[in-house]
């Protein structure tokens, strides 16, 4: 939730899902690991993010880090209830 907070309070832009561009998808995809918390921002129209703020590209990276840690934790906890990792 830090990373997540950090990246929108930077200007960091939540990514559409658009299937024409693969790598935007894929950030997208990223992003929705975050999980409610970005559907709750998505509906009150924030994330749009500022193309001219000095820290948009941190804030953009720090909203698809924050989302791909998440999916990280949920593997991790699989591999643990299935017995492959003590």
């Amino acid at each position: 939730m830090s990373l997540f907070s950090l990246g929108l309070y930077m200007d960091g832009a939540l990514v559409e899902l658009d299937r024409s561009d693969l790598l935007a998808l894929f950030g997208g995809l990223a992003e929705l690991g975050v999980g409610l918390p970005y559907f709750v921002v998505d509906l009150l129209g924030r994330g749009g993010g500022d193309v001219t703020a000095v820290t948009y590209e941190y804030g953009y990276t720090f909203l698809i880090v924050a989302g791909l840690l998440n999916m990280l934790i949920v593997l991790d906890v699989f591999d643990i209830a299935v017995g492959r990792k003590d």
